[in-house]
């Protein structure tokens, strides 16, 4: 990295904590957004490990679009019934041959898709509730040619894109993201009531913060509407409880707030996922790389799920630009608060950005830090070349936080 690309700055306006009013969301893993980025996720990394074992190296794939098209479900106590099947289309571009010999990438999507949806949400029948579409072809002639280039040891940018990260979470961040993981655990373990479709919208001023929790529940595990109100207040309780341990106590709460018990309109659902019958989702449409969405924060709109994860920098500079603000705060003991932005140009080497910005907030200024921000932007970006690696094995992972887990 040369040092007129990197450009060091104080980080001289308030984010996070700073601000007076704040908004953080996150989608759970059930949700039809969620399940399409992890679908196209865990296809690319499927894709990966194929092309490894078969061709002894990762070859050029991009299976970043992922539609869901909902269903329909007849939910009642006790247990209803899917009447229409969900549809999940998976579309892309991947490499099918390698020295001619075909790969057995054709019924990947479905192999890829029974697996997720039997660890995640078993309550959906991969034979019955939901029709996998494989829409995966062939890459282009210059892309692919693109892919196999390489300028001395570094690949090269396969497209113009830019990359974003910060650390760290703030505190309403922290708990919007551990509300959602923790019931997430729960509907794993002793409370299969609890459906994986959660989202929780988090709106902090000043010292308040108010919680909007979206919950589908599972009606075989509810007998009857006090069954279910009871649930919510469990869910509720659990919440608080959270909120609490990150040292919250000003906070108000809604669970399902579109339900009307009265007319026992309620968010009862036969698998626990609104895509069985109430929503669509779309990759890229959901939780930001972190695992959250956060309009107060520097963003991009790059789907980062199931792009390659040596040339495509719409996942790189992603995952780089995190990296890079988790170990500002971790291993600067004078940093507090980073932000990393990265640009790229198609067909430069991706270890070369265009120019990265570093902002950080500490108790010295940014340019007395130099040297150290630039060792660890430089060491982020000779590493680039180990994504794939981590990434299958599971030391890294988009849609969590910490990015990486495993140093």
């Amino acid at each position: 990295m040369t040092p007129e690309r990197l450009f060091i700055r104080d980080l001289d306006h308030p984010s996070g904590d700073l601000l007076d009013f704040e908004i953080v969301e996150r989608k759970g893993l059930g949700h039809p957004d969620t399940i399409c980025d992890e679908i196209a996720e865990q296809m690319s990394l499927a894709l990966s490990r194929l092309y490894l074992l078969e061709c002894g190296k990762v070859l050029h794939h991009n299976v970043d679009k992922a539609l869901l098209a909902g269903g329909a479900s007849s939910p009642r106590f006790g247990g209803g019934e899917i009447s229409r099947p969900i549809e999940l289309f998976v579309a892309g571009r991947a490499t099918g041959s390698f020295q001619g010999k075909d790969l057995p990438i054709e019924d990947l999507a479905h192999q890829v898709a029974a697996e997720w949806f039997a660890k995640h949400l078993p309550t959906i029948d991969t034979g019955r509730d939901i029709k996998v579409r494989n829409l995966v072809r062939p890459g282009s002639a210059d892309l692919t040619d693109l892919f196999a280039r390489r300028s001395g040891r570094a690949r090269l940018a396969n497209d113009t894109s830019c990359g974003v990260g910060y650390a760290p979470l703030s505190r309403l961040e922290t708990i919007v993201y551990a509300v959602e993981a923790h019931l997430g655990a729960m509907a794993q373990g002793r409370h299969q009531e609890i459906g994986r479709d959660i989202k929780v919208m988090g709106i902090r001023q000043g010292e308040h913060i108010h919680l909007t929790i979206a919950c589908a529940i599972i009606d075989h595990f509810v007998h009857s509407l006090a069954d279910y109100l009871d649930i919510k207040r469990m869910i509720a309780a659990v919440a608080r409880q959270i909120a609490k341990e990150h040292g919250v106590e000003n906070i108000s709460l809604e669970v399902n707030a579109a339900d009307n018990p009265t007319a026992c309109s309620i968010y009862l659902t036969v698998t626990g996922t609104s895509a069985e019958a109430g929503d669509d989702g779309e990759a890229g449409r959901g939780n930001r790389i972190n695992g959250l969405i956060t309009p107060f924060r520097p963003m991009t709109m790059e789907s980062v799920a199931g792009k390659n994860p040596l040339t495509h920098v719409g996942k790189l500079y992603n995952i780089a630009a995190g990296l890079i603000a988790q170990r500002l705060i971790e291993d600067v003991a004078d940093i507090a608060e980073a932000q990393c932005l990265i640009v790229s140009q198609i067909g430069s080497p991706v270890d070369q950005p265009q120019a990265i910005e570093v902002s950080v907030r500490g108790s010295g200024r940014a340019s007395e830090l130099g040297n150290e921000i630039t060792a660890i932007v430089a060491d982020e970006l000779c590493h680039l070349e180990s994504v794939a690696e981590e990434l299958t094995r599971g030391a890294l992972a988009v849609g969590r936080w910490p990015l990486r887990q495993d140093r």
